[in-house]
């Protein structure tokens, strides 16, 4: 299956700084929201997220199976690139 085929999520950054930012995801191969987001920042680092943060949520479009629309993410630390 390729991206293309498993459809994308919103991810919900929801603290460190980013908080309150929204990102558009792909799924992994297999359908699952990634475990982790590395967002680079154009200067030499890169912030981490990775899930655990307000849940999942589930628009309820058919078609969508059991796949969340939007999925939560905690900051874990900068990185330098």
């Amino acid at each position: 299956m390729t991206l293309a085929e498993t459809g994308n999520y919103t991810a919900k950054l929801t603290d460190g700084p980013l908080e309150g930012t929204t990102v558009r995801t792909p799924f992994t191969a297999s359908g699952d929201p990634l475990a982790r987001l590395e967002i680079p920042q154009g200067d030499g680092r890169a912030y981490l997220y990775v899930l655990g943060g307000s849940g999942l949520e589930f628009s309820g479009e058919s078609g969508t199976g059991d796949r969340p629309s939007a999925v939560g993410y905690r900051f874990l630390r900068t990185e330098i690139q």
